[in-house]
């Protein structure tokens, strides 16, 4: 299984490039060379750490999910309270909740001016059970509509700094003792190559499918190659010692796992595609308490140039795949934990803008939705900072609906709060973030 670039069929050829040279440049390197480069970014700046048994053991595992391509949070979280919402999108605005008796896929109230559309029914549970929180009109404060500058930006936590190559998530792995010392995988991205948002953190792996994480070859040899290979790297300088010792350990421990096999709880049904798949992974290896403390699973297909359709097409579908995915992670690893545990949240790298084009889509915006999940998470509820307004003149460069909540506002807090992590300057540098109550 590959990250989830979708099919970009109605992306710009940004994206469909983007796509194609994520995918490409994942699948040309195998996970133990992808682990030795991780591990060469270690930066020397950060604080080097002792290993702790115990260290922290209260703090939450993360699930970090990245909507690649810029979707729409004027269409996963409907604003049916401003009417320039409807004059803005003749033909694919999501229809008022209190709309005319017999209206189809009318929007699901989350309050008096916010709605869930149909497609994203699947996490309304978590919503009314006030563990769900969705952040409106959020994003970066930067002036780029590039999918390639916005998403880098967004995944090493500081805008328009091309300096800097460590991820937000693998400074706060860098700079963390492990919650288990001898634990050879701390984090993973499911994915053919390590995600940048990753990229730092000690111990971490790109593994496609972790069900099948092996050394590729005839299995009949597999077991003798595993042997060479920790012998053959036992007396190798460093980074490749540790990182070729903890991917062959990574092979054993992932087999001895049983993700093939994994059984949800709780009534959870994960969707078949690469998302779903990709998650109920991730909540097989969390649940099987090895040591893991963060995930970063991507999902694709928000490029919704033409076509859009959220009521029942392509942006229908991929909202359904997201909200699905998601829904069944909450039932299975989330529900029914204790209050800590599990956190996960979603971002995109813009939204788009607030009035429909001439092919049914929406082009490249500015604020956007993000989302938080979690027995810690004060949700049940829509965070917006002064809802900026649809309305022309409110609008950023008179077409987009403007950020009034910087995205690392959110994530620090819960990097601080349910991760445990004081240094927030390693994990954001230079930013001075603003507490906006999004963990209880």
């Amino acid at each position: 299984m590959t990250t989830d670039l979708h099919d970009g069929n109605s992306g710009c050829a940004e994206y469909n490039e983007l796509s194609r040279r994520q995918f490409i440049g994942r699948a040309a390197g195998g996970s133990m060379a992808a682990a030795a480069a991780a591990a060469a970014y270690y930066p020397a700046w950060l604080p080097r750490i002792m290993l702790a048994e115990t260290h922290a053991s209260a703090r939450d595992v993360i699930l970090s999910v990245f909507m690649r391509g810029g979707a729409d949070g004027l269409s996963l979280c409907v604003p049916f309270g401003d009417p320039a919402y409807y004059t803005a999108r003749s033909t694919i605005a999501i229809p008022r909740p209190d709309a005319a008796a017999g209206t189809a896929a009318k929007g699901i109230a989350l309050d008096n001016f916010f709605a869930f559309p149909q497609a994203m029914a699947g996490l309304v549970p978590a919503f009314a059970a006030k563990d769900l929180l969705v952040v409106h009109a959020t994003g970066q404060f930067n002036n780029s509509r590039s999918h390639f500058d916005a998403q880098r930006y967004m995944e090493v936590g500081k805008p328009n700094d091309v300096s800097l190559v460590t991820g937000w998530l693998g400074r706060h792995l860098a700079s963390m003792p492990p919650v288990r010392s001898n634990a050879p995988l701390r984090a993973l991205g499911i994915a053919s190559g390590l995600q940048k948002t990753l990229v730092g953190a000690p111990r971490t792996l790109p593994i496609a499918n972790p069900a099948t994480f092996a050394l590729t070859g005839t299995a009949s040899t597999s077991a003798a190659r595993l042997a060479f290979l920790q012998a053959d790297y036992g007396t190798a300088t460093e980074p490749i010692h540790a990182a070729a010792i903890d991917a062959a350990s990574t092979v054993t421990l992932l087999q001895s796992v049983g993700i093939s096999t994994y059984k949800p709880s709780n009534g959870a049904v994960y969707p078949t595609s690469s998302f779903g798949t990709a998650l109920k992974s991730v909540a097989a290896l969390i649940k099987a308490d090895i040591g893991i403390e963060a995930a970063q699973v991507d999902i694709g297909g928000w490029d919704t140039h033409s076509a859009q359709d959220p009521l029942a097409g392509s942006m229908y579908k991929t909202m359904q795949d997201f909200s699905n995915s998601l829904a069944a992670f909450y039932l299975d690893v989330i529900a029914l934990a204790p209050t800590t545990g599990v956190t996960a949240v979603a971002v995109s790298e813009f939204g788009r803008n607030a009035r429909e084009n001439g092919s049914n889509g929406t082009d490249h915006g500015r604020g956007t939705v993000m989302f938080a999940m979690g027995k810690n998470i004060a949700g049940g509820r829509v965070m917006v900072n002064n809802w900026p307004g649809l309305a022309t003149a409110n609008l950023e460069s008179g077409q987009d609906l403007k950020v009034t909540i910087d995205y690392r506002d959110i994530l620090a807090e819960i990097v601080q709060q349910r991760m445990g992590n004081p240094a927030l300057d390693v994990v954001f540098p230079g930013w001075a973030y603003t507490a906006r109550g999004a963990t209880r």
